[in-house]
């Protein structure tokens, strides 16, 4: 990556110039730098935050799934079955689940090479286990750090090769010129200056936009860029599916798996201070209250087609949280009502699983030490103890399963953009879990292969061409944020940021109320459009979280756009419960009734989203089936050859 200056208003600005600038070190964009280093595409560039920031360095649940093709005898499986159950997920292109699946082992293996801890049994098989959304044991683990081990081992990689990382640096603009990418633009956090990036490709792996929400389970830090994506003319697929579930407030963790299964208390706390448990009185018998929480451990993510079932807990935990303003608790120390005379009130089901556990014992701290130790002592590293203190929880976005579109080689609709990890659009309605990893895996491997190896070449822009093209992108605009720095401090649009944050919790998340999603749009299409004003005498320090909060407004818009046409062409479906009115639920009786007839409808159909000028417009389209491969080897080895530039 060559550096040097370049003016603009007056001011010298750092100018990095590189073919291939990757955004994001979580573990699929450390894995791309990483593939195009070994594809021997080397002029390439890695920007950051933050190198220890992010979903995949930060985040997992009980004992975290890495979800690939099965490796274990007894286990059948093929590339074509495991694209099939992709694809039958919903909302979901052909052509990605057929990458994914056919690139799972290829990635796995990698991962293992470098030294992530995944278990075999003493003959080497990697042994598996089911998971939510699929009937076959796929799913693997590295215990509740999965993402965090990849993470690491893949920085390992690219620093041993000596790839370029600017830390501390966030790309907020995207410049394009004749649909390609033509460089992007960033602000340096350590010199609290703008820099200025000219490439060919950019790969985005930036994360889910969850800044749109304030109850995550994300953490603090990771905010997701894709709204200056959107602005720059990609589209977006499927903004409307998320998934969203139980966590733990305090320290920000998925609450699934074992956490369920064990069964623990739930218990609220009033304005009054009265602590209660609260789930029997919601459900037609005591035994509900604790069979559909140790579903809840297969059964995670909130489902409109489990209301009945196990994501009735989830809205009772809602409607104690958000309707009745209560804090909600996990009691880890107390027997539920249901069991205080033994097990005898328990499903087949979960009796079989603690027998089988030898975890037939008294309380759930002791049956989830007895099952699994780690997810205990990684609370216990937080500080919190889960054998003397209940958990704080809520129902928090725990994963954007939309993002940008992108085709098989994970390329957007601008050439040279490319969108890897939890960035794309690739997951659908309904994903088995553990699936974003092998897609990260998978999407950054496409990506760095289709760069690689890309036959059309393209020139970096002359320095005053692409400097006309930023000015006429508005980078004149964002420049203005250090001209008019009083050093003052602006709060006022911090506040706006965290009340539209909390709106959308409110009222676009798992509960959505198609009258507040309407009348939210027109509020951050408000802000949006007064953004530069509300911007004055922003001082350089609060510029990051401006910038940010720019992008989270462009993406709430697109966003609650798909969101509202979603409701309206498919009702209620996968994680989110459309209303049609402002009508507050407390009983269960309400609960069920809320229990749409059927939310797979338009499972063949992707939402489309293109943002253009503080507006947002969505269309649906059918999805693009499984390719039907012509697998005769001679065919194939031929066109590998000519995809790679070599003759036989």
């Amino acid at each position: 990556m060559q550096r040097g200056q370049i003016e603009f208003s007056g001011k010298l600005l750092t100018l990095y110039s590189v073919d291939t600038l990757i955004v994001g070190s979580g573990c699929a964009g450390l894995n791309a730098a990483d593939s195009l280093f070994d594809f021997g595409h080397q002029d390439i560039a890695l920007v950051t935050e933050g190198i220890n920031m992010g979903t995949s360095r930060n985040t997992g649940s009980d004992k975290q799934t890495y979800y690939k093709l099965s490796l274990a005898s007894g286990e059948s499986d093929s590339v074509s079955e495991l694209a099939q159950t992709l694809f039958s997920g919903g909302g979901v292109n052909g052509d990605t689940a057929l990458a994914e699946a056919a690139c799972s082992v290829r990635s796995f293996i990698k991962l293992v090479n470098l030294g992530v801890p995944f278990p075999t049994n003493r003959y080497g098989e990697y042994v598996g286990y089911t998971t939510d959304h699929d009937n076959r044991k796929r799913a693997t683990s590295a215990g509740p750090l999965t993402s965090k081990f990849m993470t690491e081992c893949l920085e390992q990689s690219v620093r041993r090769k000596q790839i370029e990382i600017l830390d501390e640096t966030i790309v907020f603009k995207l410049l394009v010129e004749d649909g390609a990418v033509s460089g992007a633009a960033g602000f340096d956090k350590k010199k609290n200056e703008f820099v200025m990036f000219r490439c060919k490709n950019i790969v985005l792996a930036t994360g889910g936009h969850c800044q749109i929400y304030k109850n995550t389970v994300y953490p603090p830090g990771q905010t997701g860029m894709t709204g200056m994506a959107l602005e720059a003319g990609a589209e977006g697929a499927n903004l409307q599916e998320w998934q969203y579930g139980i966590a733990s407030v305090d320290f920000k963790w998925n609450l699934s798996g074992t956490y369920q299964q064990v069964m623990p208390r739930y218990i609220s706390v009033d304005e009054n201070g009265t602590k209660r448990e609260f789930l029997p009185g919601y459900l037609k018998s005591v035994a509900d209250s604790v069979n559909f929480v140790f579903l809840k451990g297969y059964q995670w993510p909130f489902d409109t087609e489990k209301i009945c079932g196990s994501s009735v807990i989830d809205f009772i935990v809602y409607n104690e949280t958000v309707n009745k303003n209560r804090t909600v608790y996990l009691d880890f120390t107390c027997e539920p009502t249901a069991l205080l005379n033994g097990f005898g009130d328990l499903s087949q089901e979960a009796y079989t699983y603690l027998k089988s556990s030898d975890a037939l014992i008294k309380t759930p701290i002791h049956r989830l030490l007895k099952m699994n130790r780690q997810a205990v002592e990684l609370f216990y590293r937080q500080g919190i103890d889960l054998s003397r203190e209940p958990l704080k929880i809520t129902v928090a976005a725990q994963h954007t399963n939309g993002g940008l579109a992108v085709d098989e080689n994970w390329e957007t609709n601008i050439k040279g953009l490319y969108a890897v990890g939890e960035a794309a659009g690739t997951f659908g309605t309904y994903r088995p879990g553990g699936t974003a990893l092998n897609a990260a895996q998978v999407g950054a491997l496409r990506a760095a292969e289709h760069i690689a190896y890309a036959k059309e070449t393209r020139v970096l822009k002359a320095t005053e061409a692409y400097k006309q093209i930023a000015m006429e992108q508005g980078m004149d605009d964002f420049f203005r944020l250090t001209a008019a720095n009083s050093g003052r401090g602006n709060v006022g649009f911090k506040k706006t940021y965290e009340a539209l944050q909390a709106e959308m919790s409110r009222c676009a998340s798992m509960i959505r109320n198609m009258i507040e999603m309407e009348r939210l749009k027109e509020a951050v299409s408000s802000e949006l459009c007064r953004f530069w004003q509300a911007a004055e005498g922003v001082s350089a320090d609060d510029i990051p979280a401006c910038l940010k909060y720019r992008d989270m407004l462009i993406t709430q818009t697109a966003v609650l756009d798909a969101m509202i046409f979603s409701g309206k062409k498919m009702g209620s479906r996968g994680g989110a419960l459309v209303l049609k009115d402002s009508k507050t639920f407390w009983s269960a009786a309400d609960i069920l009734h809320l229990a749409p007839k059927s939310s797979n409808a338009f499972c063949d159909k992707i939402i489309y989203t293109t943002y253009r000028q503080a507006g947002a417009d969505s269309r649906m389209e059918d999805v693009r089936p499984i390719p039907k491969s012509d697998n005769w080897f001679e065919t194939v080895w031929n066109e590998f050859l000519e995809r790679r530039g070599k003759h036989a």
